[in-house]
């Protein structure tokens, strides 16, 4: 195990720019590689994203390893998977980390079965222990109830996935130095057994879910799409999203992009407000993450109770009309 030395970071980038659960990686990335006296890598895969190297290395990065081709401007499992699997070959990185993100919880696995690494997913902490000098890894466990650590004490590398949004991003520093190595992107064609056929962008409405600091979530008590608009209403307030449980989704009241929890997206907002959802073990999996979560029930002995900060047991639509009012007198003062 002496042979594996160094923290790399699998990166990603949006419209041009690193990506913040990048950011955020590195940060974390920076602070582990700091406890262990050894270098922060930065793996970025895509078409034009040489021009970011720099910005790599000012948010932490000692090294930028760089994929970049025509060939890769869609994200493609075999073919990132093969670049980032070839590259920890050679450099043997003892911690490797990517984000809790579509792109991150499709690669993760697959890497840990080419490198016969250790995985933790979805962590909201990681941390070096000073004693054993081994990556320890917390996430949450049971829906969220509990937290879990997990420590790879046999396998290399020791991988991670991390939720958004639960680690300090790195600080720019625009004078750092660092070395940009340019990767071969060639693939054996073989190798490729998955094609993108059509990426069908859609059209968010506001913030990205993942990116918002307030998120305004609606379960089946909701009743139909049109209620939902008293939920849009409320997120608007603060520049928030929003998002639902599965049922919700599934009933066509929001687009399944908007699902959040186990199977959905993982948010770790600011402030969570839980509007007429029970608070299945599923869905809270995927917003334990938030700092405030304030709930609004008629049942007073609904499950999002146990995990809320706050809770109203009442009609949503006499509730969040109310909240609505008093928060627009205190947003003009």
């Amino acid at each position: 195990m002496d042979s594996y030395k160094g923290v790399l970071v699998t990166g990603e980038t949006d419209s041009g720019k690193l990506a913040s659960i990048t950011l955020e990686l590195l940060g974390a990335g920076r602070k582990l590689a700091n406890e262990m006296g050894q270098e922060l890598g930065l793996l970025l895969i895509g078409n034009g994203v040489s021009g970011l190297a720099q910005e790599g290395i000012a948010f932490g990065a000692d090294k930028v390893y760089v994929a970049d081709a025509a060939s890769l401007t869609q994200y493609n499992s075999d073919a990132y998977t093969a670049i980032a699997a070839n590259l920890c070959r050679k450099l043997l990185p003892n911690v490797l980390l990517l984000g809790q993100t579509d792109i991150g919880r499709d690669m993760a696995p697959r890497l840990a079965g080419r490198l016969q690494g250790g995985l933790a997913t979805d962590c909201v902490g990681l941390a070096i222990d000073p004693a054993t000098k081994l990556l320890t890894a917390t996430r949450p466990v049971f829906g969220g109830n509990a937290l879990a650590t997990v420590v790879c004490r046999n396998a290399r590398p020791q991988m991670a996935t991390v939720r958004s949004r639960t680690m300090a991003p790195a600080e720019r520093d625009a004078a750092r130095k660092g070395e940009v190595v340019t990767l071969d992107v060639g693939i054996d064609a073989a190798a490729i057994k998955v094609k993108v056929v059509e990426q069908v962008e859609e059209k968010a409405e506001g913030v990205k879910l993942e990116d918002a600091q307030v998120v305004v979530s609606g379960g089946r008590g909701i009743g139909s799409k049109q209620s939902f608009d008293l939920l849009w209403e409320l997120a608007k307030l603060f520049d928030g999203a929003v998002g639902g449980t599965r049922a919700s989704c599934e009933e066509g009241w929001l687009p399944m992009s908007r699902q959040i929890g186990q199977t959905g997206k993982i948010v770790s907002p600011k402030l969570y407000f839980a509007i007429a959802l029970s608070g299945a073990m599923q869905h809270v999996a995927g917003c334990t993450g938030a700092k405030t979560i304030v709930a609004i029930n008629k049942d007073p002995d609904a499950n999002i109770f146990k995990v809320a900060h706050f809770g109203i047991v009442g009609d949503y639509k006499e509730a969040v009309p109310a909240m609505i009012s008093k928060f627009k007198e205190l947003l003009a003062k």
